[in-house]
């Protein structure tokens, strides 16, 4: 049964935040006196308005223990999502920066699901507001619309199980704390601090004040946004890069790790995880092949190539998106090679996009196991990741995830080439997308002019977007009939 009430009255608070939210960013117009003002004030008047009814409609629900199903969850998720990007999106279509709502709403879900992709071709001529509220959006979806509402404000009781099974990040969930709102608030005080520190660290290699803020802000959630046409190579500073790529990678890892390293002085943990060592191992592995090929095909030098080449593999694998150059202008085995490594992603538990390092190495600890049960087909050969057994359920979720997942690149592929994208740049399109990263890879280099593409393509990419960044499952199981079915 869907318990339709207590859905109206969870989306009517978390439209409420949204537009406490779009309230705080109006003040900045007034700091700059710039004329994004009546935008931020429309779009959290609208988003009050309707998250009110929300309340109204949903105001007799009790959320009583039991009450709230996964079912409710994957609703409320999924709808929340699309709801904050409408919202969202009502600044910059408002305000005029943005014309086309679809445009707008493009730029928004790329936002929210940390994809980085913008229709925007003048980023520079932006307002300080929006542009902040650009970034904003990248931070909040970091982690997820509702996974900060259950943080933040526990008032949900015990559907907070539902909600963040809904939104988590990856296969595999380790609590930190018995009760999700307290592991929550651990997670964001991780979050809260990386961000900050990034923001200071990037001030110190010279970045203005709003743009180290806005960088950290994405660089924290993985999504980047830049405040800058050039990106990151708009600084020309050695310092920003490393900065940048080492907040990257320190992204890309499991929150929960981070949180025992950092508060609680367990380093061992994070050298015995397996992910971890896949994920440092994917990215040394890619960095080493790539910097070298720059060295030999490329007049960099031994630096350059290194700082290029751990730059951009960082960028992808934690799907970022920040560049400091075109790298499709680099030999074709560079790029493909960059282009196998969106795929993967960074960690589960973390703000990374992708497939997730933890189903690469299952994958390959399944492979293995399939050839050595050839040899010795009575042989009992379990998976291990950090020392336990996946359990044969895990297996089967990430072997039907990773169907889906390929199986989605390729649709979105044909789609693309449907609309008269070529060929290469459709498959690139799709894997960005999907992937929650922003670039692509195609014979118009890796930052396509999305404000090109037509109309109906923008609104399959916001779909792939956020399937991306649902994990495929939370947004198909819900156009699924037997979903919808009284049981």
């Amino acid at each position: 049964m869907i318990h339709v009430k207590i859905i109206h009255r969870i989306l009517g608070v978390l439209l409420l935040i949204e537009a406490g939210i779009l309230l705080l960013c109006a003040l900045l117009p007034l700091f700059y006196g710039e004329n994004d003002l009546f935008g931020f004030i429309m779009g959290s008047l609208l988003a009050a308005c309707f998250g009110l009814l929300q309340m109204m409609i949903g105001k007799s629900a009790r959320n009583r223990e039991g009450a709230m199903s996964r079912r409710d969850g994957y609703i409320v998720v999924a709808i929340s999502w699309v709801l904050f990007s409408v919202f969202g999106s009502l600044p910059y279509y408002v305000s005029g920066y943005i014309p086309s709502f679809t445009d707008a709403y493009f730029e928004t879900m790329s936002g929210f699901t940390t994809t980085g992709a913008t229709i925007l071709n003048d980023i520079e001529a932006m307002p300080h507001g929006l542009l902040f509220w650009r970034s904003l959006t990248q931070w909040i979806g970091g982690l997820g619309i509702v996974f900060f509402t259950v943080a933040v404000l526990p008032i949900f009781g015990v559907g907070e199980v539902q909600l963040f099974a809904a939104e988590a990040i990856g296969p595999t969930h380790g609590k930190l704390h018995p009760r999700i709102s307290v592991s929550g608030r651990w997670i964001i005080t991780v979050y809260v601090l990386i961000t900050l520190l990034c923001a200071v660290s990037l001030r110190l290699c010279g970045m203005g004040v709003f743009d180290s803020v806005n960088h950290a802000l994405c660089t924290a959630a993985t999504g980047g946004f830049s405040t800058k046409n050039a990106s990151i190579a708009y600084f020309n500073s050695h310092s920003v890069e490393y900065v940048i790529t080492f907040f990257m990678f320190l992204s890309g890892i499991n929150y929960g790790l981070l949180f025992f390293v950092a508060f609680r002085g367990k380093l061992r943990k994070l050298t015995e995880d397996t992910e971890f060592k896949w994920y440092l191992t994917i990215t040394l592995l890619f960095t080493a092949i790539i910097a070298i090929s720059l060295y030999i095909s490329t007049p960099y030098n031994g630096g350059a190539s290194v700082r290029n080449a751990l730059f951009h593999v960082t960028a992808i694998i934690t799907t970022t998106g920040f560049t400091t150059t075109d790298y499709t202008l680099w030999p074709p085995f560079i790029w493909m090679l960059l282009g196998l490594a969106m795929y993967f992603g960074a960690c589960a538990g973390s703000t990374s996009g992708g497939m997730k390092s933890i189903r690469i190495a299952i994958l390959f600890k399944s492979m293995r196991n399939e050839f050595n049960r050839i040899l010795h087909p009575n042989a009992v050969l379990p998976v291990r990741v950090s020392g336990k057994v996946i359990p044969p359920a895990t297996k089967q979720s990430v072997l039907t995830f990773s169907v889906f997942f390929f199986a989605l690149v390729f649709l979105g592929w044909f789609f693309y080439l449907a609309i008269g994208i070529d060929i290469a740049d459709a498959y690139g399109t799709s894997l960005a997308c999907l992937s929650n990263i922003g670039l692509t890879i195609g014979d118009h280099g890796c930052n396509i002019s999305w404000g090109d593409m037509p109309a109906i393509g923008k609104w399959f990419s916001t779909f792939l977007m956020l399937v991306g960044r649902l994990e495929v499952f939370s947004v198909l199981l819900i156009l699924t009939p037997s979903f919808w079915k009284h049981r």
